[in-house]
């Protein structure tokens, strides 16, 4: 993983790396490049390079004012999974979330994405509700670090 390179997305060009690998992991809410602007203004997020190939992102929702809970999400392109690149995204999402006082973590996976859901029990993340959103057919799954 030497050449792994990590970064905050800083231009239109890394934003839209992000964007890309948010979209093809996250099917079912496709997200614009003004959308992804905008979420780097709330969210702290990273994409994950091996040499000049995008490998993944990450998404840190921080603690609101009124709760301890943060979010860390990492996602990994298929072809690529299986190599630690999640665990490291997972693992900058988390130093992040606790440096901003987060005393609880949660994550987010669409259910259709078994690797991701293996990646998150993998890791010590419990189930804790399962939803759609309005128009979705596919449901979302919030699970909590135990």
């Amino acid at each position: 993983m030497s050449d792994l390179r990590i970064q905050q997305p800083d231009d239109d060009v890394t934003l839209g790396d992000w964007r890309y690998v948010h979209n093809e992991i996250i099917p079912t809410h496709l997200l614009s490049l003004d959308e992804v602007r905008e979420r780097a203004q709330r969210h702290h997020l990273e994409v994950a390079y091996l040499g000049g190939v995008v490998v993944g992102c990450s998404t840190v929702r921080p603690p609101s004012h009124d709760t301890s809970t943060a979010t860390v999400i990492a996602r990994v392109l298929a072809p690529h999974r299986g190599q630690g690149f999640g665990a490291e995204l997972y693992a900058r999402g988390l130093d992040r979330a606790r440096a901003w006082g987060a005393e609880v973590i949660e994550t987010v996976v669409l259910s259709s994405n078994e690797d991701g859901l293996r990646f998150a029990r993998r890791h010590g993340f419990v189930e804790i509700e399962r939803y759609l959103l309005p128009g979705d057919t596919i449901a979302w799954i919030d699970l909590r670090l135990s």
